[in-house]
């Protein structure tokens, strides 16, 4: 659009489909992709560099490209005399002190998640993912409700202790009837899937959990489904994920009178020799991370932060940057809303940092590469409003997460999902890099490129390679993770490899 023309741009409450855009010249240039903006000059900006490495994804409006936008969730722009104008048009209101009857509301909601299922019933070939988790079996069910038959009903497993969850998959499959295809993902799976992942999405993308949905909607679009159903939202809106809990723990501190916790808690803890006792190690933890106030506490324990900036970083390239944006913008959405129960601010941050700018471009890019269609039922306009108006203690009950929802399936789901800790397909990467020699010289060759790009210290890369992901492979895998999808997407996208 130029300047004497007219445009009206918009994302959903959730920013499930994006648009991206630059301004230049007068003109207005955008598309759903920040790789395909037209006419402008496509440069990495260091800042959104540092972004991906500090949340393994790069949050909007920032893109990897200097001069490109991502439009937020819930925003609109109009574009007008050679103007852009930014608003916000959906901004959630929270009615915390309402007092809904339970059984009413519980009906309700059921049948809100059933009309949800139903709308996307529309003569397609429609199937589901199936983790094993409430929100996924939640849908599952509901699917094979509405069809009258069982549902094809798809579900990764890992033959790595810790990381399969497909006994949790077959008793919700078992107990709707669905469909179920199981697929086992292999060392070998992941050589040949990560260039193709990686280099798909539009910009750096860290999400792990990225290729078992990849390879579970391969299944499904080799079986003839043209749709398939995720249960993302139910954790956001219903308060499941388990750092809920853990950050009222941490508020709790806030209640212990100040010459208390300053007088005699804090002195205490730090007398010599305290750090070597365990009760006393894990009081010392605690305490420090009550005194840090939300939402800047979420953090504490990014890889960035507890290794060092200086230490990962080649100073040139932490010149260029600003490490603190990321707190300044994360206090910016912690404000922007009028919740003011803990679990409420909680989860209209993970509206964005969560879903919008995470979960759901994970789920929407890998079933896009893999050529299916879907849908998120549990993420509806209704749904959305109705989760606004219940009380903050029917989503986090002390410290039970999503009791009201847990309660108002309890009957419909089996008892086992209710009570299962939540898990999802996370994927054994640093346990099996460290055992598989394919994927291990993937990971080794990906990182021997990004050691030379001056953005990492090539004396962090090989310490990282040769000493921290043998020792730990369950955490510092996630570095070399997001190192090596960078690395991938660089050489496609920069290098033009």
């Amino acid at each position: 659009a130029d300047d004497g023309r007219e445009a009206l741009l918009a994302t959903d409450r959730f920013g499930t489909w994006s648009i991206c855009y630059a301004e230049r010249d007068g003109h207005l240039h955008f598309s759903d992709r920040a790789d395909t903006v037209p006419g402008i000059a496509r440069q990495v900006a260091p800042q959104a560099v540092f972004e991906y490495l500090f949340f393994h994804m790069i949050p909007a409006p920032t893109t990897i490209f200097d001069g490109i936008a991502r439009l937020p969730h819930g925003h609109l722009l109009k574009w007008q005399g050679g103007k852009a104008a930014l608003r916000r048009w959906w901004n959630p209101q929270f009615d915390e002190h309402g007092a809904p009857d339970l059984e009413q509301s519980k009906a309700r909601f059921l049948q809100i998640i059933e009309d949800g299922v139903r709308r996307e019933v529309d003569g397609t070939s429609v199937g589901c993912f199936l983790s094993g988790g409430t929100d996924s079996s939640t849908v599952t069910g509901m699917l094979c409700k509405v069809l009258g038959e069982p549902a094809r009903a798809y579900s990764i497993g890992f033959d790595a202790s810790g990381y399969d969850e497909m006994e949790y998959a077959r008793i919700a499959a078992r107990r709707f009837g669905a469909d179920h295809r199981e697929y086992y993902v292999t060392p070998a799976d992941l050589v040949d899937g990560i260039p193709k992942v990686a280099t798909y999405y539009d910009q750096p993308f860290g999400n792990s959990s990225a290729l078992p949905g990849w390879i579970c909607a391969n299944r499904a679009r080799e079986d003839g489904v043209e749709r398939i159903l995720a249960g993302d939202g139910g954790d956001e809106l219903f308060g499941g994920n388990s750092r809920y809990a853990k950050q009222r723990v941490f508020g709790w501190y806030d209640g212990v009178p100040g010459l208390l916790r300053r007088g005699l808690l804090e002195p205490a803890l730090a007398l010599p020799g305290m750090d070597r006792i365990p009760v006393t190690r894990k009081g010392q933890s605690y305490v420090e991370q009550a005194r840090v106030p939300m939402p800047d506490r979420i953090h504490m324990y990014n890889m960035l932060v507890r290794l060092g900036m200086d230490t990962v970083f080649e100073p040139d390239f932490l010149a260029r940057v600003d490490t603190g944006r990321p707190n300044v913008e994360q206090r910016e959405v912690w404000k922007a809303t009028n919740a003011r129960s803990h679990i409420n601010l909680m989860l209209n941050y993970d509206w964005k940092y969560t879903l919008a700018d995470n979960d759901l471009p994970k789920v929407i890019g890998t079933t896009q590469l893999a050529g299916v269609e879907v849908a998120f039922p549990l993420l509806s306009d209704e749904l959305t409003d109705f989760s606004t108006t219940l009380p903050p203690e029917w989503k986090l009950k002390r410290l039970t997460l999503r009791w009201f929802f847990k309660e108002a399936l309890r009957g419909f789901l089996p008892d086992e999902i209710i009570a299962k800790k939540k898990h999802g397909f996370g994927l054994p990467f640093g346990v099996w890099a460290c055992q598989h020699a394919g994927l291990k010289a993937l990971a080794v060759d990906a990182l021997g490129s990004f050691r030379n790009r001056g953005i990492v210290r090539p004396a962090f890369i090989d310490e990282l390679l040769a000493v921290h992901l043998p020792a730990y492979p369950g955490y510092y895998g996630e570095m070399v993770w997001i190192l090596m999808m960078m690395e991938f997407w660089m050489r496609e996208h920069v290098d033009g490899v």
